[in-house]
């Protein structure tokens, strides 16, 4: 009887060790599957904060006369996924105000609740340097997102910030909707976990795009090894924004960086994305990560299973230099299906021959 009690009491042992180092499989290699399996962190909060889901939701996407198909295929998925009321505002070149305007009104579009700014180019004139890295990233579209109080002062609400590579597969109002923390001035998406951190180049790191040996850095007290976020999404309060003179701290630091070093020759290059890496620093709450599923637009190969981002991604983002209408972008077959074309043919679409 004695034997008989002492291998039942190994086998107690070896399964319970069993399922410790299941759990801890999971927890280490597959932290997003535990995500998967409930509803997810942002829709959650919605509840919570027992917002009102019959407001209007306000959207602002930026584009210049090069990607305005990105943000022809963004709003057609903003508006297929969700049944809310959602006001688009859109930020062109001055250009591309008609060209979009007739896209829109010469389409299934034409009903959208929307209207269309040119941003004045003036306003960052002498104020950009890219040290290193893409070019493109000088574009004055880019700083659009800087000014969303000049440029929208009849706002005084939350709104939701969407690069124009991106496609949004969740219904829109649980992002716009998330539970933002006392005391922080927005919500971005932290580049320390889940899927996003694995397939990034970098160390996911403010280190990556600031240069931490300048003086003006160092009286800041930030840390080097907190972590990095990306500013493609954002969702914030323009009134907080405008309170807390944010366009005026973010052009600080862009002169600033016209003089001096403050970032550029970083692994994670210039832009617009180290003055709000720099602003925002501890004043941001982190958007659940299947709410911005980024990096798609780091290379040509896939990266992604394809059943993730179908099935489960809420917002997709090919963040990076291969974007979805370009030849060799990962995963175009997603965006192809909320593309609308060009009444005149203007935009094109480039596929590699199959």
């Amino acid at each position: 009887m004695i034997f008989e009690m002492g291998i039942l009491s190994a086998r107690r042992v070896g399964v319970l060790l069993a399922v410790f180092w299941i759990g801890a499989l999971c927890y280490f290699w597959l932290p997003d599957a535990i995500k998967y399996i409930s509803k997810s962190d942002t829709e959650k909060s919605v509840e919570e904060d027992n917002f009102s889901l019959d407001q209007t939701l306000h959207v602002c996407i930026a584009s210049d006369h090069k990607t305005l198909g990105g943000m022809i295929a963004l709003i057609n998925s903003i508006i297929i996924n969700t049944n809310s009321e959602v006001k688009f505002h859109l930020i062109v070149d001055s250009q591309s105000v008609d060209r979009v305007t007739i896209w829109i009104k010469s389409t299934k579009l034409r009903y959208i609740d929307f209207e269309v700014k040119a941003f004045p180019e003036e306003w960052v004139d002498g104020k950009i340097k890219i040290r290193a890295g893409r070019k493109e990233l000088a574009s004055p579209l880019n700083y659009a997102r800087y000014y969303l109080p000049r440029l929208f002062p009849d706002i005084n609400d939350r709104i939701v910030y969407i690069d124009d590579d991106c496609i949004v597969q969740g219904d829109i109002k649980f992002l716009y909707h998330m539970h933002i923390r006392p005391g922080h001035w927005a919500a971005f998406s932290e580049d320390c976990e889940g899927v996003n951190k694995r397939l990034s180049r970098l160390s996911n790191v403010y280190a990556e795009f600031i240069d931490f040996k300048n003086a003006n850095v160092k009286k800041l007290n930030m840390k080097p090894s907190a972590c990095s976020f990306n500013t493609g999404v954002f969702v914030t309060d323009l009134r907080l924004w405008d309170k807390n003179n944010i366009t005026q701290q973010l052009e600080y630091w862009m002169e600033l960086n016209t003089k001096e070093e403050v970032y550029g020759n970083e692994k994670g290059g210039g832009g617009s994305q180290p003055p709000m890496m720099i602003v925002f620093y501890n004043k941001y709450t982190n958007i659940e990560s299947l709410w911005h599923v980024r990096h798609l637009g780091l290379s040509a190969g896939t990266t992604y299973n394809k059943g993730l981002l179908e099935n489960r991604a809420k917002l997709i983002h090919w963040n990076g230099p291969f974007k979805p209408w370009g030849r060799v972008a990962q995963h175009s077959s997603i965006w192809d299906k909320y593309f609308i074309p060009e009444p005149s043919g203007q935009f094109k679409v480039v596929r590699r021959a199959v």
